[in-house]
């Protein structure tokens, strides 16, 4: 692997490609440090000191690379381009029109990459507005903490920052595809791995500095088999042969291949989480904002505001089973798949063409999503466990969401690489 990796920077192309990433990124994490206008720096450093990261906020902030507790300019990160995603991702379920652009090939794609891109701004504009009128009163995001961190909490000091982080955003979307277009990787995904690897060293260091080197060396330990099961399990999938029937045209004989339909172990990757984060935040969200003292308030505010407590667990990990069994349901669709596959002469040896090549597709993928499933909820309490038996903080590094996007990211972008190697007859990284 060292080989390969001085075989890519000893070639010109590849290495500019690697570079113009590298400084893409970099430029990323400046910006994620620069304060908004109007935002004190000092008053909101002295908050962080106390702060609680947990929750929808810790969410936000873990995809933001730390940038939206600081609240810098690039405060809402790549966040609101995820959730715009998703939603047009959904909506090509529900919309025709959005069905028939996807079909359309790179011309549809355009145009909902377009869509994508305005309904980014949209949400970013209702973001940054949310973020800035709860940052203005003193204590909401900071509980523990009385200091403003905002003190002109003037509408012509409000619109600049709502500017501001709006801009910020539409920045993030442009340096995301430029390093889709001239880097290495997708640039999404790619900035998004910046933001989460970049807490890893002060979640560790810190473990260090309150719990010693002997749970310094165990949470190491334990990460070094979290990261190698992650990666096994991201790499299993299941090969549903198909066979290409030989047909004759004129003088040419077409057909007669086999290849196979690859059905991943984890076919939702980290959305199963993500969605399951932001429900169960949005009950004590409502207690929040509500100020009740009623019975429903006091048990949510008892059951869902520690995340270690066992009610907030289990519904946790059965919200993540959900969502993966429906997140796969949208994305993967055994009729068309099967249609597809009649259309071209193609077939699942022992499986007869259309209805039952459905079927056996729709079985199959119950079958492995099940096991997936089971393993995204395990990594996700990965942390509320590391919270229980080690008394460690909330932002244990090696779990959840952020182990999910490392070692994802890191495994598409090392194929990438890979792939481009293996086109100049080298050895790639994952030999």
């Amino acid at each position: 692997m060292l080989s390969a990796f001085g075989k890519a920077f000893r070639t010109p192309d590849l290495r500019r490609k690697i570079f113009f990433t590298m400084a893409i990124m970099a430029l990323f994490r400046f910006g994620s440090v620069v304060p908004t206008p109007g935002v004190s720096y000092v008053n909101v450093q002295e908050c962080l000191k106390t702060a609680n990261t947990g929750g929808l906020f810790g969410l936000i902030n873990l995809f933001s690379g730390g940038a939206l507790l600081h609240l810098s300019v690039f405060a809402l990160g790549i966040m609101p381009y995820i959730t715009s995603s998703i939603i047009i991702q959904l909506l090509t379920v529900v919309i025709p029109r959005f069905e028939a652009l996807k079909k359309e090939g790179q011309s549809g794609t355009t145009k909902l990459t377009q869509y994508t891109r305005y309904l980014t701004i949209g949400l970013a504009v209702l973001q940054s507005t949310g973020l800035i009128a709860v940052a203005r009163i003193q204590g909401r995001i900071f509980p523990s903490c009385s200091l403003p961190i905002i003190p002109d909490t003037s509408w012509e000091r409000i619109v600049t920052m709502i500017f501001v982080m709006t801009a910020g955003t539409a920045v993030i979307m442009w340096l995301g595809e430029l390093i889709t277009d001239r880097g290495v990787g997708n640039g999404m995904s790619i900035l998004i791995f910046t933001s989460v690897a970049a807490a890893f060293p002060g979640q560790l260091w810190s473990i260090k500095l309150q719990k010693g080197l002997f749970a310094f060396i165990v949470v190491l330990l334990i990460g070094v088999l979290v990261v190698a099961a992650v990666v096994f399990v991201e790499q299993a999938q299941r090969r549903i042969p198909v066979q290409y029937a030989k047909r004759q045209v004129g003088r040419q004989q077409y057909g007669g291949t086999s290849t196979y339909i690859p059905i991943k172990v984890n076919q939702s990757g980290v959305i199963p989480v993500i969605f399951a984060s932001s429900l169960l935040y949005i009950p004590s969200l409502i207690v929040n904002f509500s100020g009740s003292q009623a019975g429903w308030a006091v048990w949510i505010s008892r059951n869902f505001v520690r995340g270690d407590h066992p009610i907030y667990v289990a519904a946790y990990a059965l919200l993540i089973i959900f969502f993966t069994y429906f997140y796969v349901a949208i994305t993967f669709n055994p009729d068309e798949v099967a249609d597809n596959m009649k259309q071209y002469g193609g077939f699942i040896p022992g499986i007869r063409a259309g209805k039952p090549t459905a079927d056996y597709l729709q079985y199959v993928l119950s079958r492995i999503t099940a096991p997936g499933s089971i393993y995204l909820a395990f990594v996700a309490v990965i942390p509320i466990l590391a919270l229980i038996v080690f008394q460690a903080s909330q932002n244990f590094p090696f779990g959840g969401t952020a182990i999910l996007i490392v070692v994802g990211v890191g495994l598409d972008t090392a194929k990438q690489i890979e792939s481009q190697l293996q086109q100049r007859s080298y050895e790639g990284f994952l030999k």
